[in-house]
């Protein structure tokens, strides 16, 4: 037995040198097998220099065990303790992959493999790996014959004999070996099938790339010929047989595992596709059909195996159309959404971890070269590398990357590869995710030599690097087209003008020579604003790309930054804030209406400046109406007033704009808002109280600059139509009724002419031209329509109503709502018209045939001529006016007996409809998503063009703002339309059962 003192300094010794379990560690010491090296130092300083000396240890009794007898023990025990190589290499390799531990248990001879310490050994290549694999006459031979060959290059990887990048070339070389060895073993198999064809095998994706993974799918595809005269039909039959069975000897599980999957569904059609093509096949499928990223694809595609000659004669047929790819519309966006598309699909628990697919992991800085890549590499062959360091390297040679960026790129790429590398090999499983449990973080940061406090370090290394990516990610494609217009250090390598101009192109910049006159004046120059301003205009770059109109965000943005780039707040905000920078670059691309706000009040763009996003947050109309009432006291006669009133209502359409758009766009800050009625809601609440307001306020100053405090008659205005729903759009006209009463005293005429006066400058005064946007008053809602009085006395209104009413009237009344002036005047209105919009008895048959004749002749009369009614917002079937008259006649009908009825907003009363069973659920809700897709189509087209429509423009790039809006990526115009023709089409047969047939 061991004496006390002697196990406590044994106990140290293997805490000191790295072991987490000494008192295992001592008895597997004392075992049998290691007996004659126990006591040996050099062995302990050996296991102690592992990422995991307790699984080198454990792995190393296994493999002693597993010797067949004392002879074949004694001559490892030598051979590890004479020769530093070995031992180097066979401990690494325990200490790192319990996988290889495994099979060096099953294989006992196989350390052997280790044991050649020769230069050539130092790199091998796929003539090695061929050597190594010969032997192997079966599948399961063959597995045994790459693990020992994955055992020599993890051996090498582990002693730091071989970096990364020359790990995953061997790795790609092993794999091209492997399918070399599995297409003879399958030929073997059907020799009747191999004279048939010629068959070539082109690898893509890492192993393409010469930078394969320990774990990975080998993606490959595949092209076949007819040999000699044979059919051709037959021919492809017999090379599809061929590679199915080469995909089933590498990717089936057999007694000793597998090697890996191999994926095909890189070919044309993906696995809806032939899984053999002859070259024209291919050719043909490549010009016509395939999509940007398949071209992304091809980038690494690279004959490995088959028939030499139709593997090259792929490449060179393809490889043009490789460099063509940036020429197609929509490129670069559509590279960008599938990098995005691949984050969004992570699993949210994922996210933090994953080191290949998340926010600056290995895609970002792989995504990133392959976009410059493809648009750079049309004019220099030298980029044209299928390995992401290797063309690195030649982009920051040509001066497409700033060498600071490549240098920083290329140590975050290796560092993040060879946590990957580390985490697969411990297992050998295909996974990308950094692990949590303690253990396997304190393995993974000692195999990367992090020994002090290897886990804090690792962790923090590693969110180092992942934020390095992050930022050049963002940068590296837009960085250089300001290094072109910009003065750069000394040395510093600079985009040319032709290749900025080609970036901008890619990047969807319709004039991309105006483009680099705006980022001249922006980012030339020696001044704090320009050294700012090429700190931000990276990032604003990519975000404008983003847009429907890139060139109108550059555009507004120096317009912006010439109005405000000397006020200090403005370039802080947008440096510190990288919310306000977003939310503007949004704003500035999204359309017209946003930025001709802003343009006429840059200083607004504070608003987009809070991070918790209050600044975009409505205003209530109490808070307004008391901002808007305060102006117009402090101005001198009512025009300025009013203007004050009406510079209120643009700073706060500003404010509602921004936040509809940022809500439609979503930000890094704040994802795309899911629900789209409460957007709408927002907007048609906002504006409508907004209006209210400088209703409120325009009628104060009328009646100050006239009367005095007092106006001889109380005098109330109403709202009708959607300003009385609260469903305002940003175009929409205020339809208002104006009510007044004569005070004690005053004469019915003398009433009259001062109301008369009021709504008359009210209208005026809201019209007149100005840099902010008219409010148009509209009142012919009013009885007797345009023929009657503008404005009439509350008894005037009941004397009328009593006797000559009719059913239209009823109908537009059930929008009424006080708006502004006297408030006990307004109640006493909407009492007096509360009978008439829910009338006791509901509504006779007479009056809704009269509703349906109305609502039929408002379809033929007032749609445009040539408009498709199909996709008008208003009147077409489906569209809001649909909706709000089916929603309007259950409310005439139901609304006495049912109190929930009694609203002035559509989506209100129509679920109050839903719930008291009027309608079915399934039918509010189709009525429910037509109407807000149809308020939303209105709301994008008045933010892209600046003017109200009713119909989805025509001009392209409109078209596809508006797409954008409701969230619809480029080139997707088409289904835009449509899922606004498929759900309008929904909505209009639940009208035609509920409005025409009840």
């Amino acid at each position: 037995m061991t004496a006390p003192g002697r196990r406590s300094s044994t106990f140290t010794r293997l805490l000191r040198h790295g072991f987490t379990d000494p008192s295992a560690a001592e008895r597997l010491l004392d075992s049998a097998e290691l007996a004659p090296v126990r006591n040996d130092p050099v062995l302990l300083d050996a296991l102690g220099a592992t990422a995991d000396p307790d699984l080198a240890l454990h792995g190393l009794v296994r493999l002693l065990e597993a010797q067949p007898g004392p002879t074949a023990r004694r001559e490892l025990l030598d051979t590890l303790t004479a020769s530093k190589p070995l031992r180097d290499r066979l401990l690494g390799v325990l200490g790192a992959s319990e996988a290889l531990a495994d099979h060096l248990a099953r294989h006992a001879a196989d350390w052997q493999a280790l044991v050649t310490y020769e230069p050539r050994d130092l790199h091998q290549g796929v003539e090695e790996f061929e050597r190594g694999l010969a032997d192997a006459g079966d599948p399961v031979a063959l597995r045994v014959a790459y693990r020992r060959c994955l055992l020599s290059i993890a051996a090498r990887d582990v002693c730091g004999t071989i970096d990364v990048a020359e790990t995953a070339a061997e790795l790609a070389d092993l794999a091209t070996a492997t399918l070399r060895a599995a297409l003879r073993l399958a030929e073997a198999d059907a020799p009747e099938d191999a004279t048939l064809c010629r068959l070539a095998v082109i690898a893509m994706g890492k192993c393409g790339g010469h930078e394969l993974n320990y774990v990975s799918d080998v993606d490959v595809i595949f092209v076949g010929e007819a040999v000699g005269g044979a059919d051709e039909a037959k021919a492809l039959r017999a090379a599809t047989r061929l590679a199915s069975h080469l995909m089933r000897i590498c990717s089936e599980t057999t007694v000793e595992g597998s090697i890996w999957p191999v994926d095909a569904n890189l070919r044309p059609e993906g696995r809806n596709g032939p899984l053999v093509r002859t070259l024209s096949s291919h050719l043909a499928y490549y010009q016509r059909w395939a999509k940007t990223w398949e071209f992304q694809a091809l980038l690494k595609a690279r004959p490995v195996a088959g028939d030499p000659a139709l593997g090259e004669a792929y490449v060179t047929a393809l490889q043009p159309l490789v460099w063509q790819a940036a020429e197609r519309e929509n490129f670069v966006p559509d590279v960008q959404k599938m990098r995005r598309r691949v984050v969004e699909t992570i699993p949210a628990a994922e996210v933090d971890r994953q080191l290949k697919l998340g926010p600056g992991g290995l895609r970002d800085v792989e995504f990133a070269v392959q976009l410059l890549q493809l648009v750079h590499g049309r004019a220099d062959a030298s980029l044209r590398s299928g390995t992401t360091l290797s063309a690195l390297r030649a982009l920051s040679a040509g001066g497409y990357v700033g060498r600071v960026d490549a240098t920083q790129l290329d140590e975050a790429y290796r560092f993040l590869r060879s946590m990957e590398h580390r985490i697969q090999l411990h297992r050998l499983r295909r996974t990308h995710l950094v692990p949590e449990d303690e253990a396997d973080l304190r393995r993974l940061g000692r195999s990367l030599g992090l020994r002090t406090d290897p886990v804090a370090t690792l962790l923090r290394e590693w969110k180092r690097h992942a934020a390095v990516v992050r930022r050049l990610h963002e940068k590296l494609f837009y960085r250089p087209l300001l290094d072109a217009v910009a003065q750069l250090a000394p040395g510093e390598a600079r985009l040319s003008a032709k290749a900025a101009r080609e970036r901008l192109v890619a990047l969807g910049y319709a004039d991309p020579a105006a483009a680099l006159r705006h980022l001249e004046a922006l980012a030339s120059g020696v001044t704090r604003k320009a050294a700012i301003q090429r700190t931000l205009l990276p990032v604003l770059l990519g975000w404008f790309a983003d847009s429907a109109d890139p060139d109108a965000g550059l555009l507004n943005f120096r317009k912006v930054s010439d109005a405000l780039g000397k006020t200090p707040w403005y370039l802080r905000l947008l440096r510190d804030e990288g919310a306000a920078a977003e939310n503007l670059a949004r704003v500035l691309s999204a359309g017209r209406l946003a930025p001709d706000l802003l343009m006429r009040a840059p200083e607004a763009v504070a608003l987009l400046g809070d991070g918790d996003g209050a600044g975009l947050e409505p205003r209530g109309r109490a808070q307004l109406e008391q901002e808007v009432l305060a102006a117009v006291g402090r101005a001198d006669g009512a025009v300025q007033a009013v203007t004050a009133a009406r510079g209120v209502r643009r700073r706060e359409l500003f404010r509602t704009a921004a936040a509809d758009i940022v809500g439609s766009y979503g930000t890094e800050a704040q994802p795309v808002e899911a629900d789209q009625g409460a957007l709408v809601d927002r907007v048609g609440s906002a504006v409508s109280d907004l209006t209210a307001a400088t209703l409120a306020g325009t009628l104060r100053a009328v009646v100050r600059d006239g009367w005095g405090d007092t106006l001889p008659t109380r005098f109330a205005v109403i709202g009708m139509g959607r300003f009385g729903g609260h469903e305002l759009g940003y175009g929409s006209d205020a339809d208002v009724l104006f009510v007044h009463e004569p005070r004690d005293g005053v004469g019915e005429r003398e009433a009259a002419d001062a109301a008369n006066k009021v709504v008359s400058e009210m209208r005026r005064l809201l019209a007149l031209p100005s840099a902010d946007p008219p409010l148009l008053v509209d009142a012919d809602l009013r009885p007797e329509g345009k023929s009657g009085p503008l404005v009439r006395t509350l008894k005037s209104y009941e004397a009328y109503y009593r006797r000559w009413s009719l059913v239209w009237e009823s109908h537009a009344l059930l929008r009424a709502e006080f708006v502004a002036g006297d408030e006990d005047l307004g109640r006493r209105f909407i009492g007096l018209v509360d009978p008439l919009r829910y009338p006791a008895d509901g509504l006779g048959e007479d009056a809704v045939r009269e509703i349906r004749r109305l609502k039929a002749r408002m379809e033929s009369e007032r749609l445009p001529r040539g408009a498709d009614p199909k996709l008008h917002a208003k009147l077409g079937p489906g569209g809001l006016s649909d909706v709000e008259w089916t929603v309007q006649l259950l409310q005439l009908r139901h609304g006495h007996a049912d109190p929930g009825l009694r609203t002035t907003r559509t989506r209100e009363a129509l679920a109050a409809a839903s719930a008291a069973g009027l309608i079915s659920g399934e039918n509010a809700g189709i009525l429910d998503e037509a109407w807000v897709l149809a308020t939303r189509v209105r709301n994008a087209v008045m933010l892209v063009r600046g003017r109200a429509g009713d119909t989805f423009p025509t001009d392209s790039r409109e078209l596809a703002a508006v797409g954008r809006y409701l969230g619809y990526g480029p080139g997707h115009a088409g289904d835009m339309l449509d899922a606004y023709r498929r759900t309008t089409r929904r909505a209009r047969a639940v009208v035609e059962e509920l409005f025409y047939g009840g």
